[in-house]
């Protein structure tokens, strides 16, 4: 397998697991209905590690392009694959949120919410503020990529890694999650988003482009902060 389609699997992993716990939680008579955000962030957090243990030997499971992004910054990963693991992420993420939608196929008729059906594709603030709203999301990517990579010099934790990060993402939803959603991913949210725009969905409503740019640069900037404290001080 190449490290592409590592990246592609891996993000089209990551957007069935998490996407799909979305999806159990807010749809109408899902089995998992109103079950709330303890079981949305645990199910991000598992979604993570699963993804990480499948393909982390192939691409190095980056999943993600503000950690592509970040590392590049410092010298951990070559530019010239910048772009091709993006666009595998994106492919994979976009795939990822239509395998959701055929799994909740008869749910999407059955739920009348239209911001219920968005949220499980991609997310939104609690309190729509621009400034806040982004600078949320340049925190919570700052603390993921700087993290992750504070984790990767931690000897005693190798082989346990992927699990660890999957409890680390936990963490940051339980923690920063409240505000935004904590998208923490470019391709998690924009991927998912076009999907949204794009499949039949029954009584669905737009697809709030006009938010959607703060999941994509919030997590770039805090990706790429993260990443340079983490070269500077560590």
């Amino acid at each position: 397998m190449t490290a592409f389609m590592g990246e592609l699997i891996g993000t089209m992993l990551l957007i069935i697991l998490g996407d799909g716990v979305v999806a159990n939680v807010v749809l109408n008579k899902s089995k998992g209905q109103n079950s709330g955000w303890i079981v949305i962030t645990a199910g991000w957090g598992f979604a993570v590690a699963m993804a990480v243990y499948a393909v982390g030997q192939v691409s190095g499971a980056h999943l993600n392009p503000a950690v592509t992004i970040g590392l590049a910054l410092i010298g951990k990963f070559s530019w010239s694959q910048v772009a091709p693991y993006i666009v595998a992420q994106m492919i994979g993420a976009f795939l990822g949120a239509v395998i959701v939608y055929i799994t909740y196929l008869p749910h999407w008729a059955a739920t009348e919410d239209k911001g219920a059906k968005l949220a499980v594709f991609s997310t939104g603030p609690a309190i729509p503020n621009t400034p806040a709203n982004l600078l949320t999301e340049i925190i919570g990517t700052f603390v993921l990529v700087l993290g992750i990579l504070a984790l990767g010099t931690n000897q005693f934790t190798q082989g346990l890694n992927p699990f660890i990060v999957g409890v680390f993402i936990w963490a940051i939803g339980l923690s920063l999650g409240g505000p935004t959603g904590y998208a923490i991913n470019p391709a998690r949210d924009l991927g998912p988003r076009i999907a949204h725009a794009i499949l039949p969905i029954p009584g669905k409503g737009n697809s709030d482009w006009g938010y959607s740019w703060i999941p994509v640069v919030g997590p770039i900037i805090g990706g790429a902060l993260g990443a340079l404290f983490f070269h500077f001080v560590f």
